[in-house]
């Protein structure tokens, strides 16, 4: 065979080529005529047509027949949390490991420098992205993954906000504040696998020691900046070699070190780089580690990350000073960055200033936009708390909010919080481990190599490529929660969430 220069393909190059060009049409039925007439022989080409029909038949008509013995073999995927797994020299119970790396945006997999994420990926699963909640934020999408909730429900609804409700401020960066459970709604999935009974262990994810239940993990280690991989690797390592009476079967792990590269440097630094490698490093130890353990086959790992991350090394500024005026000084609180949420002072007419505000951004051609809570995005899911300022100032990718006083200071070259449908703020989405082993066999047995030559449709939320890795579509982080309490086996004990209801069904 031959490609379109002419170039000979090995049978194997024709096999892949065909499947991607399938993998790529919206409709790649062929015209059935203009297939038997490219063959001047009318010999062959009667013989062509009559293999072409009887392969078209077949695949219709025999289908069902052919799904139906497909599906009397699925593997089925065990997430009973009580029994017992052998790895040879101990026993396991159900156990899954979830690792946060801050600031991964999604398509940092696809610069070569991950080689060891990408091939955990082919042996799992990885989605094309995943969405952060809104704001784009680490310390409102951290909370979101572990609670499946969007910031207006969970309550954390900025890295820095003001509660008109108790009438104090929320600093990310004070242990007075996020350790305070008041501030956290929703309920953890670690609290939600200790009320099934299961241990748990909280490796530095942000979020408070307890909630406001009374819950905390079993094993909880604090935050601490600048604590090397190969300590949480081993610390990671050190729960999982605990006896079996004390061991977690729920461990969840942190790293902000790629994420504080960003924006020290920007996301196409070398700095980035540098550590995007370390990062993958790390990836590979963690694999490695549960390998040499014969673990593989008995704890899922799913990795993720938080958001994404843009270069603000030359942002254009818009000046709030100078579109509000002698308003300006009416301002009580400011929240956020790089939005910018307003709470006017009592006596100041609100409503003037919020007309000025949308006139500005109607006149800025696209720079920024002015949104209330009855204005605001629905997609958003950011404006059923009080929490949430009234006038809310979100600007484009590359502007950035701010005033003469404080004239960007504080600004680094790579920034996030920007609108959540920006590609630049998605964060990834990379799992392997038993489960993911069974969800790449049911779509293989749903949809065979055959097949997608045959119809050129593959599976909906599937692409598939010629060495048999999945890639999902993009879907939202609130959905992670309901995954893990599915992996734990204890959907029963599962809270409420922003989730959709049988998200993860269609992939078992």
């Amino acid at each position: 065979m031959k490609d379109a220069q002419g170039r000979s393909l090995s049978p194997d190059e024709s096999d892949t080529s065909d499947e991607r060009k399938g993998l790529l049409a919206e409709e790649g039925e062929d015209d059935l005529d203009s297939v038997l007439h490219q063959t001047p022989n009318r010999r062959r080409r009667r013989c062509c047509s009559v293999v072409l029909i009887a392969l078209i038949l077949g695949a219709v008509f025999g289908l069902p027949m052919l799904y139906v013995g497909l599906k009397t073999s699925r593997p089925v995927a065990d997430f009973d949390n009580q029994k017992l797994r052998s790895n040879g020299t101990h026993q396991f119970k159900k156990t899954a490991l979830i690792v946060s790396i801050d600031g991964l945006r999604a398509d940092y997999l696809d610069r070569g420098l991950t080689p060891h994420l990408l091939a955990i990926s082919k042996k799992g699963l990885r989605a094309k992205s995943m969405r952060p909640v809104f704001p784009t934020l680490t310390f409102p999408n951290h909370w979101a993954l572990m609670t499946g909730l969007y910031a207006e429900s969970h309550g954390i609804v900025a890295n820095n906000f003001w509660d008109p409700q108790s009438r104090s401020e929320f600093h990310y960066n004070r242990v007075e504040s996020c350790w305070n459970s008041s501030w956290w709604f929703g309920e953890p999935m670690w609290e939600t696998a200790e009320n099934a009974g299961l241990l748990t262990a909280n490796l530095m994810w942000p979020g408070p020691p307890v909630t406001s239940r009374g819950v905390e993990s079993t094993y909880f280690v604090p935050w601490k900046d600048k604590v090397p991989l190969k300590e949480k690797h081993d610390q990671i390592m050190e729960w999982i070699d605990l006896p079996l009476e004390k061991r977690p079967q729920l461990i969840m792990a942190y790293e902000p070190s790629l994420d504080q590269a960003g924006h020290l440097a920007g996301p196409k630094s070398d700095l980035v780089d540098r550590v995007l490698k370390q990062v993958d490093v790390f990836a590979k130890d963690i694999h490695d580690s549960l390998e040499a353990r014969n673990l593989t086959d008995i704890i899922d790992v799913v990795f993720v990350s938080d958001h994404g991350m843009t270069d603000t090394s030359h942002p254009e500024f818009i000046y709030i000073d100078d579109v509000l005026g002698d308003g300006f000084d009416e301002l009580e609180h400011v929240d956020g960055w790089p939005a910018m949420g307003l709470r006017f002072s009592p006596k100041a007419d609100s409503a003037h200033y919020l007309n000025i505000l949308s006139e500005a951004a109607a006149a800025s051609g696209g720079k920024f936009d002015v949104f209330t809570h009855e204005t605001m995005p629905t997609r958003f899911h950011f404006s059923g708390n009080s929490r949430i300022a009234p006038i809310y100032i979100v600007p484009r990718i590359g502007y950035v909010v701010t005033d003469h006083v404080e004239n960007g200071t504080g600004l680094n070259k790579g920034s996030h919080g920007y609108d959540n449908a920006q590609a630049s703020m998605h964060a990834m989405f990379v799992a392997h481990g038993p489960f993911s082993s069974v969800v790449k066999a049911i779509q293989q047995s749903d949809e065979s190599r055959l097949f997608k030559r045959l119809l050129s449709r593959p599976n909906k939320g599937w692409h598939s490529t010629s060495n048999d890795t999945y890639v999902m579509d993009t879907f939202q982080n609130v959905e992670v929660y309901n995954l893990m309490v599915k992996l734990l086996g204890i959907e029963d004990y599962a809270a409420s969430t922003n989730g959709t209801a049988g998200f993860w069904d269609k992939f078992f």
